[in-house]
């Protein structure tokens, strides 16, 4: 299985000729849904979810999502199905887990919208915006690093709590180069710290997982 990591929060997840792409967002420049099979979700929000591009996908692609992005897509060909915590399914070849609910507490004014973590294979969880802990073992965890509803220090706990085999960083188009160095040198310490793989993928390359 071979994971890519695209812009700020989308990877491509490949596997016997099969693509699963999680969370194409506007964010995400690349050409991600090219030859995709299926989409996981995790939330509303753009920087996960480009309506626009959806729209244009094949009609074959499977989506799957919690009900406040199904409710956005109403006019996407493509078939939507709804996910919630606990649910169990197969897409593509690959066999998901959804876990989780809600999106990290962000802006005080800003509503509390619906998010939807995935395990994937039982080998690669996604949280999408919130450091939902699965309570299953996690070998790759995808570690959100930069958002406006944490911080580092909430980075490193969520690591020292799933502790993974290994992480990448994901969310992280928010950074300057500047700041990635910063982001880059806390990674490797719980690297160091867990004898782990934790660092960031650069966005175009590739790891071989299993």
């Amino acid at each position: 299985m071979e994971l890519s990591k695209y812009d700020h929060a989308c990877v491509r997840v490949e596997k016997n000729g099969k693509v699963l792409v999680i969370d194409p967002g506007v964010f995400t420049r690349s050409p991600v849904l090219d030859g995709a099979d299926a989409v996981l979700i995790t939330h509303e929000h753009a920087d996960h979810v480009d309506v626009g591009r959806l729209k244009a996908a094949s009609p074959d692609l499977e989506i799957w999502t919690c009900e406040g992005v199904a409710a956005e897509l109403t006019e996407v060909p493509a078939k939507v199905q709804v996910v919630r915590h606990g649910d169990e399914f197969e897409t593509a070849g690959f066999r998901v887990k959804a876990f989780g609910e809600w999106h990290a507490k962000n802006h005080p004014d800003v509503p509390v919208v619906q998010n939807v973590g995935f395990l994937v294979d039982d080998e690669i969880f996604y949280p999408g915006d919130a450091l939902t802990v699965p309570g299953v073992d996690v070998p790759t965890l995808l570690v959100p690093t930069g958002a406006p509803w944490m911080k580092l220090s909430e980075m490193v706990e969520y690591l020292r709590t799933i502790r993974p085999a290994r992480a990448y960083s994901t969310h992280d188009a928010l950074y300057s180069d500047l700041a990635l160095g910063l982001v880059d040198n806390w990674l490797k310490m719980e690297a160091d710290k867990q004898g782990a793989d934790i660092r960031r993928i650069p966005v175009g390359e590739s790891v071989t997982l299993g």
